[in-house]
């Protein structure tokens, strides 16, 4: 009967609206289902047998802070975190949470079995979770929100002043997310409450962060005051729900105020963020609380001692600094370096051999880089490696000025080095695509001349309609670009057009290709123009096809009907590829009724 926290839930509104003692919810308030109403528990019927387990209970164990009995819709959460076995859930237990001082939580195994003996003598299926308000709290870091508040909306069978605390609190937040749920970064409780001290006068200290950061229709300060009036008015209002006498004390704060003084050190926010449990939080708080239990987060008071020892340790501090400080240098330089000879065509090089390998490419081969540069190249590695071997203790502040400005002006050189490169890659890129070109063209025209190419693709392909009319436009243009490849003068907008243009027409001479091995000019195939458009007729005898482009379709008795390059290739195969030269009176009939009117060229 004794839980034990597990799993996580995700942060958002909460769902619970805590009850006041005499009602599992409040009238005019959202229930847990946020539709109908939750069932009722016949407290009537129960108030006595509770009453008689109360009184045994604070009987044994006079430090008791309180008893619970969860609401009904609570059910579902506290068995799914509990982990409870399916054959418990499916018994629909009344659950009943016991909350024991936090110094008592090692007794929780002796207490366990003397309590489920008292649950029994109720007569009633209850089951019990004995937990510390450590626990409790949990559920806030944890942002398991809804249990929080279904511990506060329980119906209170004792309450040393704690329930009634977290009560007020809980029923405070949910006024406040309920009207300004945008504008809540987090909602915190601190003080007597956390500490598990809070009696029935105690006063109760919220923490409401504003989130100012997205902020359009008025200003900060406006917002502020706005909010912060609206969220004191709501207290006397909270504090009747609850049926508690505890004053309620809220300090509202921007979140940009708040980070600000976390960064001034002032001791409040730290405090704040130490002590604090969110019963809301939209990924804000919990973070800054993690960060300062890590020590990422520095109070004032407590890093003191630390900050004494850091006068001395400054020297060391300062000697670890400057030798990263080089090691961030000679990546300035070597990183850079790796990128301008992958533009060079090369694999980046590893710092062993970089030294040889840009000797190689970009001094000797590419003679884009000076001696001095590579010099300095040379330089970066060599300190590198006696700080990764451990031989270079020490790097004056001098050095690092030095080096970095050697840095600085390698850089700017390599930005020159890069143009040249990219010019180079642009050029040679041009090129293999005007080669690629023409080796294509003299698969079809023989070996020429690049002008007597041109001219025999315009007449052959382009004015016969092999290929677009705009290709014609293309390859002369291809050939300007080269002479101005081979004079040095081509621009990189001129060279991305070439290429665009370049991959276009490879394309289009591929797919005609393609269509061409299909069946070759000299086995008889015939072009047929019609409706300003061409196609290959191709006669096999008894089966005979039109082909135009990637489409294929065969004429069958006096319609064409689509098919499909196999059952070409079929027919061709089964023909031994034979075509015939006869065009029938019906094929002509067929072709003059699917087409209109065409010609056929031999």
């Amino acid at each position: 009967m004794a839980g034990s926290l597990s799993g996580k839930m995700k942060p958002g509104t909460p769902s619970y609206v805590p009850a006041s003692p005499l009602a599992p919810n409040v009238p005019g308030l959202p229930n847990a289902s946020g539709g109908a109403p939750a069932p009722s528990l016949n407290l009537e019927a129960l108030k006595g047998k509770l009453e008689v387990f109360k009184k045994e209970v604070l009987k044994k164990y006079k430090s008791t802070l309180a008893l619970v009995l969860l609401p009904p819709q609570a059910s579902l959460l506290i068995e799914e975190d509990e982990l409870l076995p399916k054959e418990v859930v499916e018994s629909k237990p009344l659950h009943v949470m016991m909350l024991i001082p936090e110094e008592d939580f090692k007794h929780i195994p002796k207490i366990k079995p003397e309590i489920i003996a008292l649950a029994k003598q109720t007569k009633e299926h209850i089951w019990v979770h004995i937990k510390t308000p450590v626990d409790i709290f949990n559920y806030g870091l944890d942002s398991k929100f809804d249990l929080l508040d279904a511990v506060a909306q329980g119906f209170p069978i004792s309450d040393n002043g704690f329930l009634g605390a977290l009560r007020l609190a809980s029923i405070h937040k949910t006024m406040v997310m309920r009207k300004f749920d945008k504008y809540i970064a987090s909602y915190v409780i601190g003080g007597s409450l956390v500490r598990g001290t809070a009696g029935k006068d105690s006063d109760i200290d919220c923490f409401v962060v504003i989130d100012d950061t997205d902020v359009k229709r008025m200003n900060r300060v406006e917002l502020l005051e706005r909010l912060r009036g609206i969220i004191h008015d709501y207290i006397k209002e909270a504090t009747a729900l609850a049926g508690v006498k505890n004053p309620l004390n809220v300090q509202v704060w921007l979140l940009t105020d708040f980070w600000q003084r976390v960064k001034d050190a002032e001791p409040v926010a730290f405090t704040f963020i130490r002590d604090g449990i969110p019963l809301y939080d939209r990924g804000t708080f919990i973070p800054w609380k993690l960060l300062l239990k890590m020590g990422r987060i520095k109070p004032s008071p407590e890093a003191i001692d630390m900050y004494v020892k850091q006068g001395d340790q400054t020297k060391e501090f300062i000697k670890r600094r400057l030798l990263d400080a080089m090691v961030d240098i000679y990546y300035g330089v070597v990183t850079p370096t790796q990128a301008m000879m992958m533009l060079a065509g090369e694999a980046p090089p590893v710092p062993k051999t970089m030294v040889e390998e840009v000797k190689h490419v970009l001094v000797e081969r590419e003679k884009v880089m000076s001696a001095q540069d590579l010099k300095l190249v040379g330089k970066a590695v060599h300190l590198f490696k006696q700080y990764e071997y451990g031989k270079l203790k020490e790097f004056s502040g001098t050095e690092v000025d030095l080096f970095l400005k050697e840095c600085l002006a390698y850089n700017v050189r390599l930005k020159k080095i890069r143009n040249q490169l990219e010019q180079r890659s642009q050029e040679k890129s041009a090129e293999e695509l005007y080669q690629q070109v023409f080796k294509l063209l003299e698969t079809f025209f023989g070996k020429k001349s690049p002008a007597q190419l041109v001219s025999a693709f315009s007449v052959q392909m382009v004015k016969k309609g092999k290929v677009s009319n705009r290709f014609g436009k293309v390859l002369p243009e291809l050939v300007k670009a080269r002479r101005k490849i081979l004079a040095g003068k081509l621009s990189a907008k001129e060279a991305d057009t070439l290429k665009k243009d370049a991959y276009e027409l490879i394309a289009a001479l591929t797919e005609y290709a393609q269509r061409a091995d299909l069946v070759s000019a000299e086995k008889g195939m015939m072009q047929i123009a019609y409706q300003g458009r061409k196609a290959e007729l191709v006669l096999l005898g008894n089966q005979n096809f039109i082909i135009e482009g990637q489409n294929i379709q065969e004429i069958k008795g006096e319609k064409i009907v689509g098919s499909t390059k196999e059952a070409f290739e079929k027919a061709l195969a089964d023909n031994k590829g034979k075509l015939s030269t006869k065009i029938s009176g019906s094929l002509f009939a067929t072709l003059q009724k699917a087409l209109g009117s065409f010609e056929l060229e031999l």
